[in-house]
């Protein structure tokens, strides 16, 4: 079967499953279990050693949270990666502040690093990453929202420049201008 066959069908099945047909539901598990569960690999694997979130869990409280939460009008498979995107960054975000909670002691708190394929790793505070992507969202909702796409749901430029309905050189300038301004924001947090 053809990947763009596996994308139609997938398509489908987010439309029936929209229109509340479970088996549809049960159809989508399938066929994005393993790319989701490769992306919270991904995403973890950048915390800091000993984290408690396994990349199952991630995406079994992120699936919770997208099959509980209200119904979505699914478009395609990179919207439902989108949405996914955000659940697990909201999960992620949330165990960091219940850790933080708990411990209050900095070597406890969960991390992450931010690095484009060239560059070298950033490391930082998950609250404090999404501390500056909700500021990043009240001076660019746009660069926010490629920020998040690419970082949390592991979409290529081309892919997050079909969801946003954007060119590929405007997600480019983007992510350019929101990783520089992620930087900076994130420097200056470490330094107080």
């Amino acid at each position: 079967m053809s990947n763009d066959r596996l994308k139609g069908d997938l398509t489908g099945h987010l439309h029936r499953w929209a229109g509340g047909d479970e088996l549809a539901r049960e159809a989508v598990i399938e066929r994005v279990y393993v790319q989701l569960k490769q992306l919270a690999r991904h995403r973890l694997s950048e915390e800091r050693a000993g984290h408690t979130l396994q990349p199952t869990a991630l995406v079994h409280e992120a699936w919770l949270k997208m099959a509980q939460g209200e119904p979505v009008d699914w478009r395609d498979r990179i919207h439902f990666i989108a949405v996914a995107a955000r659940a697990m960054r909201q999960i992620l975000v949330d165990a960091g502040r219940r850790r933080s909670a708990v411990k209050r002691d900095a070597s406890n708190l969960t991390t992450v690093q931010l690095q484009a394929q060239a560059e070298s790793p950033q490391t930082v505070e998950i609250l404090d990453l999404d501390g500056a992507l909700i500021e990043l969202e009240q001076l660019d909702p746009g660069q926010a929202k490629v920020v998040e796409l690419r970082y949390f749901g592991g979409l290529t430029i081309e892919e997050t420049a079909a969801l946003l309905d954007l060119s590929v050189a405007t997600v480019n300038r983007d992510w350019r201008a929101a990783r520089a301004w992620l930087f900076l924001k994130l420097s200056e947090s470490g330094r107080r």
